[in-house]
Protein backbone atom coordinates (compact mmCIF):
# COMPACT_ATOMS: atom_id res chain seq x y z
CA UNK A 1 0.00 0.00 0.00
CA UNK A 2 1.29 3.45 -0.93
CA UNK A 3 1.28 6.03 1.83
CA UNK A 4 -0.22 9.42 0.97
CA UNK A 5 -0.69 12.51 3.13
CA UNK A 6 -4.06 14.24 3.36
CA UNK A 7 -4.05 17.50 1.38
CA UNK A 8 -6.08 20.14 3.21
CA UNK A 9 -6.76 23.85 2.89
CA UNK A 10 -7.51 26.51 5.50
CA UNK A 11 -8.73 30.11 5.41
CA UNK A 12 -7.09 32.77 7.59
CA UNK A 13 -9.40 35.75 7.93
CA UNK A 14 -8.94 38.78 10.18
CA UNK A 15 -11.69 41.37 10.43
CA UNK A 16 -11.89 44.20 12.96
CA UNK A 17 -9.13 42.62 15.05
CA UNK A 18 -10.82 39.22 15.27
CA UNK A 19 -10.25 35.96 13.43
CA UNK A 20 -12.81 33.67 11.80
CA UNK A 21 -13.01 30.20 13.33
CA UNK A 22 -15.45 27.34 13.28
CA UNK A 23 -16.57 25.32 16.26
CA UNK A 24 -16.93 21.68 15.27
CA UNK A 25 -17.79 18.29 16.69
CA UNK A 26 -14.92 15.79 16.41
CA UNK A 27 -14.09 12.36 17.83
CA UNK A 28 -12.07 14.23 20.48
CA UNK A 29 -15.00 16.51 21.41
CA UNK A 30 -15.84 20.07 20.40
CA UNK A 31 -12.86 21.77 18.77
CA UNK A 32 -11.92 25.10 17.17
CA UNK A 33 -10.40 25.35 13.71
CA UNK A 34 -10.07 27.74 10.84
CA UNK A 35 -12.58 27.05 8.08
CA UNK A 36 -10.70 24.13 6.57
CA UNK A 37 -11.06 20.82 4.82
CA UNK A 38 -9.82 18.34 2.30
CA UNK A 39 -8.91 19.02 -1.30
CA UNK A 40 -11.39 17.16 -3.51
CA UNK A 41 -10.62 15.41 -6.76
CA UNK A 42 -10.71 17.78 -9.72
CA UNK A 43 -10.49 21.07 -7.83
CA UNK A 44 -7.63 23.50 -7.37
CA UNK A 45 -6.34 24.52 -3.95
CA UNK A 46 -7.99 27.93 -4.38
CA UNK A 47 -11.33 26.39 -5.34
CA UNK A 48 -11.06 24.09 -2.30
CA UNK A 49 -10.44 26.89 0.22
CA UNK A 50 -13.29 28.98 -1.23
CA UNK A 51 -15.66 25.98 -1.10
CA UNK A 52 -14.65 24.85 2.40
CA UNK A 53 -15.00 28.36 3.84
CA UNK A 54 -18.47 28.71 2.32
CA UNK A 55 -19.57 25.28 3.53
CA UNK A 56 -18.25 25.71 7.07
CA UNK A 57 -18.88 29.41 7.79
CA UNK A 58 -21.49 30.60 5.25
CA UNK A 59 -19.07 33.34 4.11
CA UNK A 60 -17.70 33.86 0.60
CA UNK A 61 -13.89 33.71 0.88
CA UNK A 62 -11.59 35.68 -1.43
CA UNK A 63 -7.99 34.39 -1.24
CA UNK A 64 -5.36 37.13 -1.36
CA UNK A 65 -2.11 35.33 -0.51
CA UNK A 66 -0.64 32.04 0.62
CA UNK A 67 0.25 32.02 4.32
CA UNK A 68 2.23 28.79 4.17
CA UNK A 69 2.27 25.03 3.86
CA UNK A 70 2.09 23.04 7.08
CA UNK A 71 3.09 19.40 7.58
CA UNK A 72 1.60 17.70 10.63
CA UNK A 73 1.59 14.06 11.77
CA UNK A 74 -1.32 13.28 14.09
CA UNK A 75 0.28 11.85 17.27
CA UNK A 76 -2.49 9.30 17.95
CA UNK A 77 -3.48 8.28 14.43
CA UNK A 78 -1.62 7.12 11.37
CA UNK A 79 -2.51 10.36 9.57
CA UNK A 80 -0.34 13.05 8.05
CA UNK A 81 -1.70 16.36 6.83
CA UNK A 82 -0.30 18.87 4.36
CA UNK A 83 -2.24 22.08 5.01
CA UNK A 84 -2.21 24.90 2.49
CA UNK A 85 -3.28 27.99 4.44
CA UNK A 86 -4.54 31.03 2.56
CA UNK A 87 -5.02 34.59 3.80
CA UNK A 88 -8.06 36.42 2.53
CA UNK A 89 -11.24 38.29 3.25
CA UNK A 90 -14.88 37.27 3.51
CA UNK A 91 -18.12 38.80 2.28
CA UNK A 92 -21.73 37.90 1.49
CA UNK A 93 -22.53 36.14 4.77
CA UNK A 94 -25.54 33.82 4.34
CA UNK A 95 -26.68 33.10 7.93
CA UNK A 96 -29.62 31.00 6.71
CA UNK A 97 -27.25 28.56 4.93
CA UNK A 98 -26.93 25.16 6.65
CA UNK A 99 -23.32 24.50 7.67
CA UNK A 100 -21.31 21.36 6.91
CA UNK A 101 -22.02 18.25 8.95
CA UNK A 102 -20.28 18.52 12.32
CA UNK A 103 -19.93 22.31 12.22
CA UNK A 104 -21.72 23.89 15.16
CA UNK A 105 -21.13 27.52 14.24
CA UNK A 106 -18.76 30.09 12.82
CA UNK A 107 -17.37 32.54 15.37
CA UNK A 108 -14.96 35.46 15.60
CA UNK A 109 -12.23 35.52 18.27
CA UNK A 110 -9.35 37.79 19.22
CA UNK A 111 -5.84 36.34 19.25
CA UNK A 112 -5.95 36.48 23.06
CA UNK A 113 -9.11 34.34 23.09
CA UNK A 114 -7.56 31.94 20.56
CA UNK A 115 -4.43 31.55 22.68
CA UNK A 116 -6.50 31.09 25.85
CA UNK A 117 -8.51 28.29 24.18
CA UNK A 118 -5.54 26.40 22.76
CA UNK A 119 -6.73 23.23 24.54
CA UNK A 120 -9.75 23.27 22.19
CA UNK A 121 -7.79 23.60 18.94
CA UNK A 122 -8.32 20.86 16.35
CA UNK A 123 -4.55 20.64 15.85
CA UNK A 124 -1.37 22.64 16.53
CA UNK A 125 -1.76 24.03 13.01
CA UNK A 126 -4.52 26.37 14.22
CA UNK A 127 -2.39 28.56 16.47
CA UNK A 128 0.72 28.21 14.27
CA UNK A 129 -1.18 29.66 11.30
CA UNK A 130 -2.41 32.65 13.32
CA UNK A 131 1.06 33.29 14.78
CA UNK A 132 2.63 33.15 11.31
CA UNK A 133 -0.04 35.53 10.01
CA UNK A 134 0.60 37.97 12.86
CA UNK A 135 4.36 37.84 12.17
CA UNK A 136 3.62 39.13 8.65
CA UNK A 137 4.36 35.92 6.78
CA UNK A 138 2.71 35.73 3.36
CA UNK A 139 3.47 34.75 -0.20
CA UNK A 140 1.86 35.83 -3.47
CA UNK A 141 -0.80 33.51 -4.84
CA UNK A 142 1.30 32.95 -7.98
CA UNK A 143 3.63 30.69 -5.96
CA UNK A 144 0.82 28.12 -6.22
CA UNK A 145 0.64 26.65 -9.72
CA UNK A 146 -2.26 24.57 -10.99
CA UNK A 147 -1.22 22.71 -14.13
Amino acid sequence: MIWKPNATVAAIVEQDGKFLLVEEETAEGIRLNQPAGHLENGETLLQAVIRETQEESAYKFSPESLLGIYHWQHPKKDLTYLRFAFIGSVSNHAPEQPLDKGIIRATWMSIEEIRANQHMHRSPQVLKCFEDYLSGQKFPLNVVSHL
